[in-house]
């Protein structure tokens, strides 16, 4: 989409500014899909700090950043010393207020107290999406400076900025919601709307799911709370019972070569693709009999806010395994879509795997019981419809309480 199509677009609609700081890495797909499935009155303007050359391809969405890329090295250092302060870059409020938003919707909580500078400046209102680490992981752990420097205020920031009549925030499962209210954030300030997934580009094909390969799919980034050596632990199990079985593992970070070294130790074959496209995922999707996301709650606290890729796999009907807790647990009928066992429990991760691979009758059913579950409950566009309701509702209080504080000055 050229300039002049993005701004054709944009006339007679509200614009609603989307903001993380990096635009955008693969695991935040559910930002780009949701900013593309908002088709009512509201025209999203995708705005950050800098854009990731190696991340997701953003055609046809109208990006910004909040420095212009040509601009010197001198000047993005005085955006940093503001930012470092807390403050907001004049220059940045002068062009923040140029794209004439109605209001501005942060990703992650640790990006809203970024934004909210910017926010209070321009007297916009300020949703802020919570997806699971922003608000799971335990306060000390920011506190004691384990997210960098700057972010040991974090969590008094958050807090903060919750008290202001302009600000409401968003959770992505009810699960966060009580997190978040445990957090100190007021409950009648969060609303619970699920992100959903694009129903139309996950769905079934490829063979039948009983004439695959016994082949077991793992999707995400190999770090503790994802559970990559569980995963390993509970298919040599399954390979033990099932020698003809497969586990391919998707998804790069610090513990790949330690999966690697426990795959090998464990004699189980492991194919180790590294990070891969929602595309590619899909390929995987479609040539697997089970998913399976063995996830445990991080020494530092964090834990899966959702889990949006068990919703592609049941989309695409594929039954999923999983010990994810929190909102995970909304995303599957245990039993019926697929099973959900305790964190850590090995034994249960590698029994009900075992179930799915050699029980055709049932992976059938639960095959078909998944694609039915994610159209009523997780689809996309009705979710977003749900978002575009809330942009609305939260601006024109914010105008009805803007419109009586100057009332009452008067």
């Amino acid at each position: 989409m050229n300039v002049l199509d993005k701004k054709n677009n944009s006339i007679n609609k509200n614009r609603v500014l989307i903001y993380t700081n990096d635009l955008l890495p693969y695991s935040e797909t559910f930002i780009k899909e949701q900013a593309r499935a908002l088709r009512g009155s509201w025209y999203p303007i995708l705005v950050g700090e800098s854009l990731i050359l190696s991340g997701l391809a953003l055609d046809g969405l109208d990006v910004r950043l909040l420095i212009p890329e040509h601009a010197p090295r001198w000047r993005r250092f005085i955006y940093r010393i503001f930012r470092y302060l807390w403050l907001a870059d004049p220059l940045v409020v002068r062009r923040l207020r140029g794209f004439d938003a109605k209001v501005i919707h942060a990703h992650f909580g640790t990006f809203a107290v970024d934004i909210w500078p910017y926010a209070r400046i321009l007297g916009l209102p300020l949703l802020v999406t919570l997806h699971g680490y922003d608000i799971n992981i335990k306060q000390e752990w920011w506190e004691a400076g384990h997210g960098g420097l700057r972010r040991r205020t974090y969590p008094r920031r958050l807090r903060q900025i919750a008290t202001h009549s302009r600000v409401h925030f968003i959770a992505v499962s009810d699960a966060i919601r009580r997190r978040a209210i445990e957090y100190g954030i007021p409950p009648e300030k969060i609303s619970l709307s699920y992100i959903g997934i694009n129903t139309d580009f996950f769905q079934p094909a490829g063979v039948p799911l009983y004439l695959r390969h016994k082949r077991v799919l793992f999707v995400g980034r190999m770090v503790e709370k994802k559970g990559p050596l569980l995963m390993i632990q509970a298919f040599s199990r399954v390979y033990r019972e099932v020698p003809e079985a497969e586990l391919i593992m998707v998804g790069d970070g610090p513990m790949r070569m330690t999966a690697e070294q426990l795959a090998c130790e464990l004699g189980v074959p492991v194919i180790f693709t590294g990070a891969l496209s929602s595309i590619q995922v899909l390929e995987q999707l479609h040539k697997v009999r089970v998913f399976c996301l063995p996830s445990v709650t991080a020494a530092n606290g964090d834990a899966e806010g959702f889990g949006m890729v068990i919703l592609e796999a049941q989309a695409c009907g594929v039954p999923v395994v999983s010990s994810a807790r929190g909102g995970s647990i909304e995303g599957i009928v245990d039993g019926v879509t697929g099973f959900q066992c305790n964190e850590g429990d090995i034994i249960c991760i590698a029994d009900r795997l075992l179930r799915c691979l050699l029980d055709e009758d049932l992976a059938k059913r639960m095959s078909e019981s998944a694609i039915k579950f994610v159209h009523e409950n997780f689809n996309l566009i009705e979710q977003t419809k749900k978002i575009e309701k809330i942009y609305e509702q939260f601006v024109t209080s914010c105008n009805r309480t803007y419109a009586n504080e100057v009332r009452d000055e008067i």
